[in-house]
């Protein structure tokens, strides 16, 4: 079953302005406006959010805004920049989230995550990613996904949060209650069944389509059957320009297994092919197989490295052949090098004393694709004093030389185990600098034996203002049992603005 993002980009031409000025907060400078012209008035097309508080609307004259606001910054609108600019984005997302993603004009991005979603760790993390991406580009979306482009349009526009996940199969009950303009349907359309007494698209299910469509034409049972899964809408895939590319049309339908494999390494040695030529090596493909009732099934493998070795390319593409549905058959198939970077011949170790360094990019690849891209990861060291920021996941493979990453403290002793997140313990201390006499955490008391410390780390104020004052004093100490927990309080023990003084286990010794 097809699985299908609709991105939906309220502010994007703000947005867009605001990131040209370098401006991420959603409010920017001050009130901000785009005007465009509508027959011969110049009206609002576009309006920040500090622009709606003041009263401000989308249609409205521009005379009456500016009566309205007199230090009003106004832009005019740029239809052709704001779509270039939209298929951009489209562009980005193709690179980082699924294989198939098309620009929605004027305000949206459409994605088929059909078989992606295993690289981001399934699909409600992949709209986290995709949500906290958007987010911290400055951009303001509403993201919705579900089994066909008409459902998730609808949701992404009309529904209640601004992430949606509609199960497989529930596409039905969730449009039931939108309203009717969120199929697609010109106003016209939307005002007549509205005279005839339809509010919701679930009014619309169960009627007779004869008279429906005799009176409104085709095009509104089409978006109907669109929005519900039970017609086709096939995204067209963004191609730039540029993109390395390799199709293989067939006369006859394929669907044996073996047979898809036999035609993957062919394109596979076309590709590598192509990017030798180059110089290029590829980072990710895209294997898009177009069945005959006008379905895409896509395969999407990432590397760790720059690779154009066709045996391993064609591992890792014919691993994930089990997961393609060839349906009724694949008439054309289109492999893509999606993202490729520049790889140059290495001379390879010539001195008989002269160990090779082992190449880890195979094992890294075939765990990647298995078990996702966000499964496999380094820690390294970050220069903070606070132990939960010291460490950040790095790719694989990543050069840690790099500024920002420092070696590992080895001047006060850390815990083999962190916890995700500190919990809070019950103790018994004699403040300020007395370890505590025993611990109660997870309902079972622990009599301290023996304890070392405090070790004292401020907050980092440079940060946020809120961590100016703010203390921990951590300890080190083992139980009866001989465990040994790292703990600590919050404060310096005598002033209540460093700190809550409540106690938390933060890691475990061995």
């Amino acid at each position: 079953m097809a699985r299908v993002i609709s991105v939906f980009l309220p502010m994007w031409p703000i947005d867009r302005r605001q990131r040209q000025a370098g401006v991420i907060s959603p409010s920017g400078d001050g009130p901000l406006i785009i005007a465009g012209r509508a027959g011969n008035r110049r009206v609002i097309t576009a309006a920040c959010p500090a622009s709606r508080d003041l009263g401000l609307q989308k249609g409205m004259t521009v005379s009456r805004a500016q009566a309205l606001v007199p230090d009003l910054r106004i832009e005019a609108d740029d239809a052709g920049a704001d779509a270039a600019a939209l298929e951009r984005l489209a562009l980005w997302l193709l690179q980082r989230v699924a294989p198939i993603v098309s620009a929605d004009p004027p305000d949206g991005i459409v994605i088929d995550s059909t078989g992606a979603d295993h690289l981001h760790g399934g699909e409600a993390a992949m709209l986290e990613l995709l949500a906290g991406k958007l987010a911290l580009s400055g951009i303001t979306a509403r993201l919705a996904l579900a089994d066909s482009w008409g459902a998730a349009h609808a949701l992404a526009r009309h529904g209640a949060n601004g992430v949606i996940i509609v199960p497989p199969g529930a596409s039905d009950a969730a449009l039931a209650p939108l309203p009717l303009e969120t199929l697609r349907l010109p106003a016209a359309t939307a005002a007549g069944l509205r005279d005839l007494g339809f509010e919701t698209i679930g009014d619309l299910m169960e009627q007779p389509r004869a008279p429906l469509t005799r009176r409104f034409g085709a095009e509104l049972c089409r978006r109907l059957d669109q929005a519900r899964g039970l017609a086709s809408e096939p995204i067209a895939p963004l191609r730039p320009e540029g993109l390395i590319e390799i199709r293989r049309a067939f006369a006859e339908p394929i669907a044996a297994p073996e047979t898809l494999a036999r035609y993957i390494g062919k394109l596979v040695g076309r590709l590598c092919t192509e990017l030798a030529g180059k110089g290029l090596g590829a980072r990710r493909l895209d294997l898009l197989c177009s069945r005959i009732d006008n379905r895409t099934e896509v395969l999407r493998v990432g590397l760790a490295v720059p690779q154009r070795d066709p045996a391993r390319l064609t591992r890792l593409l014919c691993d994930r052949i089990v997961t393609l549905d060839p349906g009724l058959g694949i008439e054309i198939m289109t492999l893509t090098a999606t993202i490729a970077e520049p790889l140059v011949p290495r001379q390879a170790a010539t001195s008989l004393l002269e160990e090779a360094a082992p190449d880890l990019s195979g094992l890294i690849d075939t765990l990647s694709n298995r078990l996702g891209a966000r499964s496999v990861f380094r820690f390294a060291a970050v220069a903070s004093d606070v132990p939960e920021r010291a460490i950040i996941r790095i790719p694989p493979l990543a050069d840690t030389a790099t500024p920002g990453m420092d070696a590992w403290p080895d001047h006060w002793p850390r815990p083999a185990r962190l916890l995700p997140r500190p919990e809070p313990i019950e103790t018994m201390a004699l403040l300020p600098d007395h370890p505590p006499r025993w611990i109660l955490w997870r309902g079972v008391r622990r009599h301290v034996q023996c304890a070392d410390g405090p070790e004292r780390i401020f907050g980092e104020w440079w940060k946020r203002d809120a961590e100016a004052q703010a203390v921990r004093d951590y300890f080190r100490i083992e139980d009866e049992a001989g465990a040994r927990y790292w703990i600590f309080r919050q404060g310096d023990g005598e002033d209540r603005a460093t700190g809550s003084h409540r106690w938390f286990l933060h890691g475990m010794f061995g």
